[in-house]
This record gives structure tokens, sequence and C-alpha cells, in this order.
């Protein structure tokens, strides 16, 4: 038997998988959905937007309390689109991949500008946002406005795959085609927004990329993987690349006062609009470096711990390097991108993980109790 005979043994004709997934997932939900995230009460466009966003590539169990704490501070589209973007990568700092943060507060600023601060309900406007793809659209849409949208996030692309077995990586276009095709295919008449949160609830706790849950599986008798025992086949995974090892050195400087240099990165790129550290290229001397930027020379020079931190795509190996000058600079005030930060007072900083934890080492060396560095 080929696969598609076998499909459509499972699923009957071909456009009857829509009435096929939706009823027995519904009831799933019904039973066992989650149904008391935070974002789900209110479920308001703008609570449900950011949540998609911070989502992205993110459990939500790390995202529960980001989202808390971010609803508290922004409430609204328009105390986000009036922040200050320092203030808006400090509280996304630790989440990773700030480019959503950045876009999340472009769109705020754009929504208020052009939307009247209501997030649109049009798919094309909504995606003319920053950082608001077609799948995210869809979420916002129906989730929070009741349209009849379809999703294609991660969760959503694998409970596809394995029900159709569409074979192929879903990065690639001809197999995102497939699965969108197969997700507008899907979409119930009615309660789109319960049917496609059920599907991301799905994808999250019982198909999940190892190990499926398929005795539990509402959908476990429409599954052509699970019928064909193949379910770790689909989806494909993403190629595998080598990935490469970039260096880096960051100066730790510290003037008499205690105070530590701190400059602020390109708005795009790695860590975009994140304070960070001087960098130092690993054949220039940290000590001259300081003369020709501070006009003052390091007392001091001290190594701390190697670290790494990995990215999507690379993994970058950190050496750092803590450096107390001798006199007070001479050079470097605060503003135009620098920045001295008092380790002993907080501020609303964006900090890229790896860089807060050298800052807390540093605290830690001058005695500064937990919780009052910056």
């Amino acid at each position: 038997m080929t696969a598609a005979q076998a499909l459509d043994g499972l699923l009957g004709a071909p456009g009857a998988a829509g009435a096929s997934l939706a009823s027995p997932l519904l009831a799933w939900f019904d039973r066992e959905g989650r149904k008391d995230l935070p974002w789900q009460h209110p479920a308001t466009p703008y609570r449900v937007w950011v949540s998609e966003i911070m989502l992205q590539q993110t459990q939500v169990s790390v995202v529960i309390p980001y989202f808390e704490r971010f609803m508290a501070r922004f409430p609204s589209v328009a105390a986000l689109a009036a922040a200050d973007l320092d203030e808006v990568l400090h509280l996304w700092s630790g989440l990773g991949y700030y480019a959503r943060a950045r876009n999340l507060h472009g769109a705020a600023r754009r929504i208020v500008a052009e939307h009247g601060g209501a997030l649109p309900s049009d798919p094309a406007e909504l995606q003319a946002l920053p950082g608001i793809g077609r799948s995210t659209a869809g979420a916002i849409l129906s989730l929070a406005m009741g349209q009849r949208r379809a999703i294609l996030d991660g969760n959503v692309k694998r409970v596809l795959a394995r029900c159709h077995a569409v074979a192929g990586w879903p990065g690639e276009a001809a197999v995102a085609r497939r699965l969108w095709a197969l997700a507008e295919a899907a979409l119930p008449a009615r309660r789109v927004g319960d049917y496609n949160q059920a599907l991301m609830d799905l994808g999250a706790t019982l198909c999940t990329r190892s190990a499926p849950a398929c005795g539990r599986c509402p959908l476990a008798v429409h599954c052509l993987a699970c019928a064909t025992g193949r379910q770790g086949a689909y989806p494909a995974p993403k190629p595998r690349r080598e990935r490469p090892v970039h260096r880096t050195r960051l100066l730790a400087i510290q003037n008499p006062a205690g105070e530590v240099l701190l400059r602020r990165r390109a708005p795009s790129g790695v860590w975009g609009g994140l304070w960070s550290l001087p960098e130092c290229g690993p054949e220039e001397d940290p000590e001259v470096w300081c003369r020709e930027h501070l006009g003052s020379v390091p007392e001091r020079v001290a190594g701390l711990s190697p670290r790494h931190h990995d990215f999507s795509h690379f993994r970058l190996e950190i050496e750092a390097l803590r450096l107390v000058l001798a006199a007070p600079p001479a050079a470097v005030a605060d503003g135009d991108g620098w920045l001295w930060l008092d380790l002993r007072r907080p501020a609303a900083l964006g900090l890229a993980a790896p860089i807060a934890r050298i800052l807390a080492e540093l605290a830690e060396a001058l005695h500064i109790p937990p919780g009052k560095g910056g």
C-alpha cells in the first residue's frame, strides 16, 4: 500500500481532513486543553500578540514569568509604545532572540501612530508590522478576534506532518506550502480559536518531538505516522551543519569609583541594541586599548572565568578580563552609546545573559549583595 492509499484509508476522501481532525481534537481540548495560561485571561489582541512573540522558540514555562512582568509594566499597546527601548530590553533580558523585543517595541509605536492604538484586524495590515508573520497573525486573529485563520507554529507543523505523513523539513518552501494548505483545509467552521489552541496544546503536551504519547492522542486513529510506526520520521529535522565557533574578548573595565564601562551594541545583529562590555580583538593589547580609548591605563588586569554562549547558528567563546583603571578616565563620558554603570544602583538596562553574569561576578567581588547590581 502506498502512503497516499494509507492516508486515504485513514482520513477518508480528499477534503475530509478538517472534519476528521476538528471533532476529536475539540473534544480533547474541552477535557484536557490548557485554559489557564495568563494570556488567556483576558485574551485581548495585545496580550495574545505579546505572548505569541515571546513563545517563538521558547517554552511556555519559561515565558510565563516574563509575560507577567511585561504586562505589569506595559499593560497596553500605548504603554509599550511610550517606553524607552532600554526598559523593554531590560524586561526581555534572559529570554533571548532580542530582535523579538525590538520588533515588538517598533510595532507598538506603529500601531499607536497608524492604527489608533489598536491592533489591526486585517491580516495584511497585521503582517506589515515588524515581527508579525503569517502564523503569528493567524494566532492573534483567531485566538483574540474570533476570525477563521490558520496557524502554523512549530507544534502545529509537527502534528500536521505526522498526521499527513508530510516528508521533508518544514523550513523548505515546498514543505511549508504543503503544511499551510493542510492547515487551511482542516479549519472547522466554528470554534477556530479553540481548535488552534488545541493544535498547539497537542503538539506541546502529547505529540512531542521525542516519545510522543500516541496512546493518549485524540488524533491517533487519523495519524498516518502512528499507523505506520514512523512517528520519528515526521517532520524531517533541519539538515545538520557544523556550527562555527566565534571568539571574542570582553573588557570589564572599572574606574576608581568601581563603575563598569558599558557600550550599546548596534541595533541589528547579535545582541542588537543591548548594552555590552567593550570588545578588544585578540591581537590587541587591552592596556593599549584603555590608553587609546580612555586616556588611562589599568593598574590591575585579571582574567575572569572563560565561558561560552550558544546561538542558533554559532557558538560564541568568551574571554573576559577585568581591568581596574589607575586613574579616572580622560575620555568616554556617559552618552553617545557609552555608559559608566554603578553596580550598587539598579539600572533598567537590556543586558544579554552572559553580560549580566559577568556584572554579577564583579558585584560579588565588590561585596555588593545580590539584587543590588544593575
